[in-house]
């Protein structure tokens, strides 16, 4: 017998969730800082009371008080463990998720295609996304991790091999638009396994001797419940007055009731700003790039709203181009320098010197 079953599920951009929670904060008095690399923690009479960290742009060193500080740092929760105790034990075994994009040609049609039953016993997922097809993901275990983690081969090939096979035609290496991986910070199996099937998905909530509150594990759907966890448990060890947790009824930074099907939809409510930017500066309403559908005005938004410092920054978190088409961000790298480069002040060495890192980190992105 051949069947097939249809449901409804959720998709959304991670990285400009995770942008819209950031701005979210600050608009309910949070202060948050970009390119500032924790380098200690603090104590006081073996407590924890603060954290010393390191402006990347500057180098400048400071050093911050704190009520409670909390460790929520995915993959890199162990380091910051570390500064805390550095005999204790690995809390975290990272598994790598790689994924690789294709022309919307290969999936027609504007449903995503979950493959049940895999070679390697898993599921294998074709998103629209962005207007190209997301395939993935694997789930490899790994015994060490990076800033930018990358696809091994054999995981490409098994995505391209299963894939080709549900396809409306097979995919092959030279048909990759990108390819990118991600890493899942699940919590450490108490033995020695390979197989992260074995491995918790849910978060856990771990407090150290020395006051410092580490949460690890968990997923997108279930973070608002991680928050929640992490701020009960400050109040429950005395470090931040008692209070109901609102985070049920809390609109992220963007909300519009408002459906925009425009390319500027992805910045929900902060659209209209783009809008006004574009009739304030009209040299903003043009295309960085023929026959790329992003805006100078997205651009300078992000530098002034968004707080991009680099080609990356725009890019890669926030247009999302280098993950859906890495040659085209390629082609609109030199004038998304040269937009921020007369925003920023910054000269002609540093538009150089950005394309230059970009090109390097391109090349991660696209398969040899």
């Amino acid at each position: 017998m051949i069947g097939g079953i249809s449901y409804s599920d959720g998709q959304f951009d991670d990285a400009r969730l995770a942008l819209n929670l950031a701005q979210t904060t600050a608009e309910y008095g949070g202060v948050a800082l970009n390119y500032m690399k924790v380098t200690g923690l603090n104590k006081e009479g073996g407590q924890v009371n603060g954290v010393s960290f390191t402006d990347l742009e500057s180098g400048k060193l400071y050093s911050l008080k704190a009520k409670v500080v909390v460790n929520a740092t995915g993959v890199f929760v162990d380091e910051i463990l570390k500064m805390d105790l550095p005999s204790g034990k690995q809390i975290v075994r990272p598994s790598q998720g790689a994924h690789v994009v294709l022309d919307k040609s290969f999936l027609q049609g504007n449903s995503a295609l979950m493959i049940p039953k895999t070679s390697d016993g898993r599921v294998l997922f074709a998103v629209p996304w962005h207007g190209k097809v997301l395939v993935g993901t694997t789930d490899t275990p790994l015994d060490e991790h990076s800033l930018e983690p990358k696809p091994l081969d054999e995981e490409i090939d098994f995505i391209l091999s299963t894939a080709g096979k549900y396809l409306t035609k097979v995919p092959s290496r030279s048909d990759v638009l990108a390819t990118f991986a991600g890493l899942r910070p699940l919590a450490a199996p108490g033995k020695d396994t390979n197989s992260t099937k074995e491995i918790s998905r849910s978060h856990k909530l771990l407090t150290s001797k020395s006051g410092l509150i580490t949460i690890t594990g968990g997923k997108w759907t279930t973070y608002r419940r991680m928050a929640m966890d992490v701020v009960d448990k400050a109040i429950e060890l005395g470090k931040l007055p008692a209070a109901s947790c609102i985070t049920e009824n809390v609109k992220i930074h963007g909300y519009t009731p408002e459906i925009d099907e425009s390319s500027l939809g992805i910045y929900g409510a902060d659209a209209q700003g783009i809008r006004r930017l574009m009739v304030e500066e009209p040299e903003l309403n043009a295309f960085v790039y023929p026959g790329y559908d992003y805006l100078k005005a997205e651009v300078i938004w992000m530098v002034r709203n968004e707080m991009a410092r680099s080609i990356e920054d725009v890019l890669s978190r926030r247009m999302r181009l280098l993950f859906l088409d890495a040659k085209g961000a390629l082609l609109l790298a030199p004038e998304v320098a040269s937009i921020m480069a007369d925003e920023l002040g910054k000269d002609a060495k540093w538009v150089e010197s950005q394309i230059e890192e970009f090109k390097n980190l391109v090349k991660q992105y696209l398969l040899s």
